[in-house]
């Protein structure tokens, strides 16, 4: 039987996320590493931990090297998820400074309802691949938020539509396909299909993630392999052989 989770505090979210980032980076953490990171004491971090420990998140024994169950790195993703949503709408979007973004982010991830963050990521991927809207239509909303100056609607739509009657006419003489493998950093593209041989593919179906799906190339390993894409407010990790079973069309 699947026990379900519990909620936890915002102090609690806030630790487990940390601890998430901690052993993403070290492997394992100390209560010196969390106490360091959140900027409290040491003596604070032990009442926390005993919480998470006895809601079975984390593996916890005093003096010794704390890691994730699999409930709770289940439960860390979900928080760090909701976190960098909002820190990518606030800036993205909102042009809101990468500081403030964070601290907003922090402030409303843990009581915001997850159906309301879903919503964003829909948001933020349809202004991105909408040709009314798009990579130039958010630049245009920031450049007013920086400047207080009204932006030319009546000139936009008819920009919008010239450049809308162009791509449709490109779009159908040929649709420029390549794979996520193909992507430089920053760059972005739309899902086209996703080959069955791939042995991701069912781990992306549950996660929505197919025709349509925007895909946005962060950055690449030193050696070359692995890379790391972000998708519907998740971050995955994919070997090159994986990438290259993602077809997409690229921005």
């Amino acid at each position: 039987m699947m026990v379900r989770a519990e909620k936890l505090s915002a102090s609690l979210e806030d630790y487990l996320e940390a601890i998430f980032w901690i052993v993403q980076s070290k492997g394992a953490a100390r209560t010196k590493d969390i106490a360091k990171r959140l900027h409290v004491k040491a003596s604070s971090v032990t009442g926390a931990l005993h919480a998470l420990g006895e809601k079975k998140y984390i593996n916890y024994t005093p003096y010794d090297i704390i890691t994730l169950t699999s409930q709770g790195q289940e439960m860390a993703k979900k928080v760090v998820r909701r976190h960098q949503i909002l820190k990518d709408f606030f800036t993205e979007v909102l042009a809101v400074d990468t500081d403030i973004a964070d601290e907003g982010a922090c402030k409303l991830e843990h009581n915001i309802p997850r159906p309301i963050v879903e919503r964003l990521v829909d948001f933020m991927e349809f202004v991105e691949v909408c040709p009314r809207s798009g990579k130039e239509w958010i630049k245009d909303f920031i450049d007013q938020c920086r400047t207080n100056k009204k932006h030319d609607c009546e000139k936009c739509m008819e920009l919008s539509l010239k450049n809308f009657k162009k791509e449709k006419r490109t779009m159908l003489k040929t649709e420029k396909t390549i794979t996520v493998a193909d992507l430089k950093p920053k760059q972005k593209g739309v899902v086209v299909k996703v080959n069955r041989r791939c042995v991701l593919a069912k781990r992306l179906a549950e996660m929505g993630i197919g025709r349509g799906t925007l895909i946005e190339f962060e950055r690449v390993a030193p050696l070359g392999d692995p890379i790391d894409i972000k998708v519907k407010g998740y971050h995955l990790s994919l070997r090159k052989s994986e990438a290259a079973d993602i077809i997409i069309s690229a921005q």
